[in-house]
């Protein structure tokens, strides 16, 4: 599996951080796909999604489970009210590829730019095992939800519609 090489796979390995490669036959870009390319549940699943302020340049990345759908509101409302963040809105492909460096579909909350704050919903912190890209559409990663949000510095917070 020497052939995966991403800047993830970097980061896990200098962490010491335990993870399994989960290889893909073709390239996947939706939850359903990776899933069943992995064998695994969409509970498992990190869907990572990139919101960008409507009228201004930030971004914050927003994570669920597969089976969730985000509320952008609360993610707002979960942000430092003295930042004055607006109305969050989802980010274009170009928006993801720039500031994530991720195509569409293959985004991971690991690795991002210092100024993109990472959120997860709270369920993400209860599952046993997790699932992201490993920013390759070629495999995913599983590794254990704790070592996830503590890499990403993610808040934690119910953000999926309820």
């Amino acid at each position: 599996m020497e052939k995966f090489k991403t800047k993830i796979i970097d980061l896990l390995n200098t962490n010491h951080i335990a993870y399994r490669l989960l290889p893909h036959t073709e390239p996947v870009f939706t939850v359903e796909a990776a899933a069943a390319q992995r064998g695994v549940v969409k509970e498992e699943m990190v869907k990572s999604i990139l919101l960008r302020e409507k009228k201004g340049q930030r971004y914050v990345m927003a994570c669920v489970t597969g089976d969730a759908r985000l509320d952008p509101k609360a993610v707002r409302a979960q942000l430092p009210e003295a930042d004055g963040w607006k109305r969050l809105t989802f980010a274009t492909a170009a928006e993801i590829q720039e500031v994530t460096g991720y195509v569409q579909g293959a985004v991971a909350p690991l690795c991002l730019p210092d100024d993109v704050p990472v959120m997860f919903d709270d369920t993400i912190a209860r599952c046993q095992k997790v699932n992201i890209s490993s920013g390759d559409p070629m495999a995913g990663l599983e590794l254990d939800p704790q070592d996830l949000i503590r890499l990403a510095a993610a808040q934690i917070a119910p953000i999926a519609e309820p």
